[in-house]
């Protein structure tokens, strides 16, 4: 009995592991300006209806200054506002986190989390938008398929407040 227990567990260990991933490399480049403010941040997924599929990241100052919270800057991730942000009340667990310095910034996520359980088979498309107090404002878009079959790669190139964002979908 315990030998063909032991076999039946031993089979389930060695097959092959089915876990879609997501990876995204978000830059913050340096910018030569005199009053430099880290950009808040907003990760989020569209479907083919321009609808928010969800939310992957926002990055936001999390503190209390003296001009205030942070939250009182979101409605400048315009983009991000309209679709998701005004429903949510922040933080989300998961989701919200602190601006992040200058440099690249990775995102992993698998298909067995939260953000990325309840996503349908289908067209998407990765949403990236930085707002920069005393600075500008940019969105770039990555599409992709979800599931994916075979791996995906997407990049978009930023001018202002974002560099390079890539995504890499694994099957």
């Amino acid at each position: 009995m315990r030998a063909k227990l032991f076999i039946a567990v031993s089979g389930l260990l060695t097959l092959p592991a089915y876990a879609a991933e997501l990876d995204i490399n978000v830059e913050i480049p340096k910018l030569n300006v005199a009053e430099y403010h880290r950009p808040y941040v907003a990760i989020w997924i569209e479907g083919a209806d321009q609808k928010v599929a969800s939310n992957l990241a926002v990055w936001y100052q999390m503190k209390d200054t003296a001009e205030g919270h942070g939250t009182k800057w979101l409605p400048d991730l315009r983009q991000w506002w309209r679709k998701s942000g005004r429903s949510l009340q922040v933080p989300v667990d998961g989701v919200t986190g602190p601006t992040r310095p200058v440099g690249r910034h990775e995102v992993s996520f698998a298909a067995s989390q939260p953000q990325l359980k309840a996503l349908a088979p289908g067209e998407y498309t990765l949403v990236v938008e930085a707002a920069r107090e005393v600075g500008g404002r940019e969105l770039v878009k990555i599409p992709f398929s979800w599931p994916a079959k075979a791996a995906q790669t997407g990049k978009a190139q930023g001018s202002t407040e974002l560099g390079a964002v890539t995504l890499a979908v694994k099957p």
